[in-house]
């Protein structure tokens, strides 16, 4: 199937969305201020040699030093001794030595970046190990007769004085020799590129960094099927056309520049798509819809007839309700990049005939996705489980932040419940304190309780403590945010 990717770019963040006969499949937003490291090759310079933890502090010209621990030393591995055990990082490391890095942890908190000393650099088929000669393949190529093929397909294409290893991507499946030698082409050049910026830069220096978003939609996502990439950034085409001119020359004529008076997300309707993507409810063409909730531990999707009563009879209805959700939810998990532990909440089906064809057109969907996903089937409960790898932030994570209301539970406390609340903490507060007056600060909703129902209940507290309670409207807060002002 025919596909455009489109491109709109800013300096501060660029959207991708990938598009098949006039629907939208993926979505990419990546934003520079949130840009991490992961990946990125430096020249560092160890600071500090810690025997103690078996690690190493090494100062790659960010505000933090990174940590390097000896499991990530490969040096530690290639030189172990009779034992079995890695060398001790005192042995190999000293303070002001130059090091050769690649970032595996983006900084979080107060701690610096992770590294590692075993580089690999990805490719559109295939991952570069320059210091490992091991050729892998992906696990999810499980054909061992396709395993066995594409091995020696690679080492056809390899150089006789390659020292290196490859792990062979899922996307390299009944690929040919050409596209392997291609990609081997490019992951040698980057890692000259690296070698010779580590020669003349000094330390501490960046010497590769991850390639830009666009830059890896061109490598990952494009391919025989993409028609078009569309750009709305003249700049951004032109640093695109430079990229594909040196490592992916067959894509280069399929770069076009957006010429038209409308912006290419209007035009294409991709803005409006991206409200549906944070939408909790997806409606089917058939009238039924679904229900998706993303938690921190899983996400649930949960398939609802709605107004459809389309069927020759009730279960008639509720399977093609149940195939038409198939379809859509595996396009959601697409758009929204949804990851980790997903249960689909079916119709309930009687027929176990129709319970199997609705697994078998999700497996049918689901394998249009790049992302590996795989699927349980039914439980005992009826649900479906599935699992989707987790490669990047899901959608809603990236645009959208808690509520500061609800805190993300999605609910908040009645009224009448923040006025119990208050309350019981006047009358705490009047067992320890003896101001002339306390005074109240809550919403609107809150207070109009107060001099209606809750009326009665305030003119109590105010005879049981023997203080006068004064009532103060703010209407910058919260319902569950009040003050209780002692004057």
């Amino acid at each position: 199937m025919s596909e455009e990717i489109l491109v709109n770019h800013t300096p501060h963040e660029t959207r991708i969305a990938v598009v098949q006969q006039g629907v939208v499949q993926e979505l990419h937003i990546e934003r520079a201020a949130a840009r991490g490291l992961t990946g990125n090759v430096y020249l560092g310079k160890v600071s500090r040699v810690l025997p103690g933890m078996q690690s190493a502090f090494i100062d790659i010209g960010l505000e933090r030093a990174a940590f390097l621990h000896v499991a990530d030393l490969w040096q530690s591995r290639a030189q172990q001794g009779g034992s079995g055990q890695p060398m001790p990082i005192e042995k190999l490391l000293f303070d002001g030595q130059p090091l050769l890095v690649q970032v595996i942890k983006d900084p979080l908190g107060t701690k610096g970046a992770r590294l590692s000393t075993q580089i690999s650099i990805a490719g559109r088929l295939l991952v570069y190990l320059p210091q490992d000669p091991h050729i892998g393949v992906s696990q999810r190529i499980s054909d061992e007769t396709e395993r066995q093929a594409l091995r020696q397909r690679l080492q056809a294409v390899m150089g006789e004085d390659e020292r290196g290893g490859y792990i062979i991507r899922t996307s390299a499946e009944d690929c040919d020799e050409a596209a392997l030698a291609s990609d081997v082409a490019y992951l040698r050049l980057r890692w000259q590129d690296i070698l010779e910026g580590s020669r003349r830069k000094p330390a501490p220096s960046l010497l590769y960094q991850e390639l830009s978003p666009t830059q890896r939609i061109l490598r990952d996502v494009a391919g025989e099927t993409t028609t078009a990439i569309i750009l709305d950034s003249p700049e951004e085409l032109e640093r695109l056309r430079e990229f594909a001119r040196t490592y992916v020359p067959s894509m280069l004529e399929r770069l076009r520049a957006h010429g038209g008076e409308r912006p290419l997300f209007n035009l294409h309707a991709i803005e409006s798509e991206i409200e549906r993507a944070l939408a909790r409810r997806v409606d089917l063409k058939s009238g039924g819809y679904l229900i998706i909730d993303q938690t921190e531990a899983l996400t649930t999707i949960d398939v609802n007839t709605g107004g459809f009563v389309g069927g020759r009879n009730f279960d008639d209805t509720i399977f093609k309700t149940n195939l038409e959700a198939a379809h859509s939810l595996a396009r959601q998990l697409r758009v929204r990049n949804l990851g980790g532990i997903i249960i689909v909440d079916f119709i309930d089906m009687s027929s176990t005939e129709h319970r199997e064809a609705v697994l078998t057109e999700l497996r049918r969907a689901l394998a249009r996705d790049r992302t590996r996903t795989s699927i349980s089937g039914f439980t005992s409960l009826g649900l479906v489980e599935l699992t989707r790898k987790r490669t990047r932030e899901s959608l809603a994570h990236v645009l959208c932040e808690s509520c500061p209301t609800c805190g993300g539970r999605g609910e908040i406390k009645t009224a009448r419940t923040v006025c119990y609340e208050i309350l019981r903490e006047i009358q705490r507060e009047s067992r320890q304190f003896n101001p002339r007056e306390f005074r109240i600060l809550a919403t609107q909703g809150v207070i109009d309780l107060f001099l209606e129902d809750e009326a009665p209940a305030l003119a109590a507290l105010c005879d049981a403590i023997g203080k006068q309670i004064s009532l103060q409207v703010e209407s910058g807060r919260g319902q569950e945010q009040y003050d209780i002002v002692l004057m």
